[in-house]
């Protein structure tokens, strides 16, 4: 029987104007943006937490302190990818990711290939390994009242 962890993440970013929206490394045409010391990726965000959860490393706020100017305007993608770096040396691999981004606007559906793909080419993992769903909060709370979005996002590991 394979080894196996289990690890969830979490993260929500407040939209401001004149900033970039970016989710899942993909740059999205909105009048809004993501406001965060980072590139405020939340998708990504809560992927980085899951891997690490599920190893019990902490989150990406240890790894990645929005108090460091190192990470200032950084790219997620490139967090991701050192992330997926410490996964694999404490001897693990994704077996698989589940995904929801929650935004009343824009509109997600046409994206979520592009996502996937650029998620899997860092992870180095097969697209078909990341689930990512769209949804919106009835415009309830903060993000339904389009003051930000969030994602909620589940990895499962399994030791090489």
């Amino acid at each position: 029987m394979a080894q196996v962890r289990i690890g969830n993440g979490y993260d929500i970013h407040q939209l401001v104007a004149g900033r970039s929206l970016i989710l899942g490394g993909v740059k999205i045409e909105h009048e809004l943006g993501l406001l965060g010391h980072s590139d405020a990726d939340v998708l990504t965000h809560a992927i980085m937490d899951a891997l690490l959860g599920a190893l019990s490393l902490g989150d990406i706020g240890h790894y990645f302190p929005p108090t460091d100017p190192q990470w200032a305007g950084a790219d997620s993608l490139q967090l991701l990818a050192q992330v997926a770096e410490l996964i694999q040396a404490q001897g693990w691999q994704v077996g698989n990711i589940d995904s929801v981004v929650v935004a009343e606007r824009p509109k997600l559906k046409g994206h979520i290939a592009a996502m996937r793909d650029r998620l899997a080419t860092v992870l180095q993992i097969q697209p078909e390994q990341i689930g990512i769903k769209a949804t919106t909060n009835e415009k309830l709370g903060p993000v339904g009242r389009e003051e930000g979005i969030a994602a909620y996002a589940v990895a499962l590991l399994e030791a090489i």
